[in-house]
């Protein structure tokens, strides 16, 4: 029983890690799966979720996704829409508004994939201009977005100025107004009800919009709300489509603040210990090209190390302060878990696929470069 309770509590240890060279990445595939099978359990319907693949980056990960019965994707870059492309996602909202070069490459992908339904964002008349003159130039029509401020301050349209846009859109040839896309990042309160509170605010506005829209034309437009943190201040909403993205790994930062969202830790990073500064100081290499560093420390947390505590951190290397050093003799494992996984996984090439305790593949990070092919 004893041996079972260790296994349990242990059980992102990897039997083959001397194969593995540090720092890396490592998956574990089962948990992947039982973080789609709790937010499916949770939307219960999964045409109501268009899940945001920033996080994971892999066609791997985005194909578990299609199997679970997941159709519609959001992503941030073309080279992630032409990732979900290349699995035949036939749903893929690119979450960005396309200025310069990105509208022909948009307009390539849509032409070279018939199959997919693209669609974009867009928050001004003088870009939608744009995207519809070079889309009837290139006789295809573009699907939009329009994506709405509703306080995180970033991009969009604030909901009760975008009637002109709306209308603008609708005098268009080669511009479909296809929903209204609204992003909360800004609210990430570790207590629910704030949350809620913060969160029913900014959904009021898109809300009017949608009614005054449906009302003067007639529309039935598709409404995307959210990330992971407000995931459970949507879910009950009629009709919304959610977008949650760090569910399918989790981190540190959301398993620790947004605590009535149960998912499994799926994604850590390995590192070694290399050097032993002196009795209560050692260095790990996990520099900050190996771990999202946009967060102040501590960037990563160790299970099997709780004790250590990031004090240093360069391109290559990690400095702990540690009870007892001589506890982590040069060579030692530690398996962290980031504050933040969806930068992280892009600094990786390739992730080490565990199941069972051993690698049972590698997946490729595809959709961390800029440009795939188009």
């Amino acid at each position: 029983m004893e041996q079972s309770f260790h296994l349990k509590n242990e059980w992102y240890r990897v039997e083959d890690i001397n194969t593995i060279d540090s720092p890396a990445l490592v998956l574990y595939k089962e948990r992947i799966k039982d973080n789609l099978r709790l937010i499916k359990d949770m939307v219960g319907n999964t045409e109501r979720l268009r899940p945001h693949v920033k996080t994971n980056k892999m066609a791997e990960v985005c194909t578990m996704m299609l199997k679970a019965g997941i159709q519609r994707f959001k992503c941030a870059t073309i080279a992630e829409a032409e990732m979900l492309a290349m699995i035949q996602a036939p749903d893929v909202l690119l979450a960005y508004q396309p200025v310069g070069p990105k509208i022909m490459r948009l307009i390539n992908l849509v032409k070279a994939y018939p199959t997919v339904q693209f669609a974009c964002l867009a928050d001004n008349i003088a870009n939608v201009q744009q995207i519809n003159e070079a889309a009837e130039a290139q006789h295809t029509i573009i699907p939009v977005f329009i994506d709405l401020n509703i306080g995180m301050n970033r991009t969009g349209i604030v909901p009760d100025k975008a009637m002109p846009l709306v209308k603008y859109i609708q005098s268009l040839s080669h511009i479909r107004l296809r929903g209204l896309h609204g992003y909360d990042g800004h609210i990430h309160d570790s207590d629910l009800t704030i949350r809620q509170q913060k969160s029913d605010e900014g959904f009021r506005q898109v809300e009017a919009l949608y009614k005054q829209i449906e009302k003067e034309f007639g529309w039935s437009l598709e409404i995307v709300m959210g990330g992971t943190p407000t995931f459970s201040t949507h879910l009950h909403r009629p009709g919304v489509v959610c977008s949650p993205g760090t569910f399918i790994f989790s981190d540190w930062g959301y398993k620790n603040s947004i605590r009535e969202q149960h998912f499994d830790l799926a994604a850590l990073v390995i590192t070694r210990v290399i050097s032993m500064v002196d009795k209560q100081t050692i260095c790990v290499d996990l520099g900050y090209k190996a771990v999202a560093a946009e967060n102040p420390l501590p960037r990563v947390h160790f299970l099997n190390a709780a004790d250590a505590v990031p004090f240093a951190q360069s391109e290559e290397h990690l400095v702990l302060k540690v009870p007892d050093a001589s506890q982590y003799p040069i060579g030692t494992v530690l398996y962290g878990s980031p504050v933040h996984i969806c930068p992280t996984v892009a600094l990786y090439d390739n992730a080490y696929v565990i199941k069972n305790r051993k690698i049972v593949d590698q997946w490729e990070v595809t959709a961390r470069k800029r440009r795939i092919n188009f």
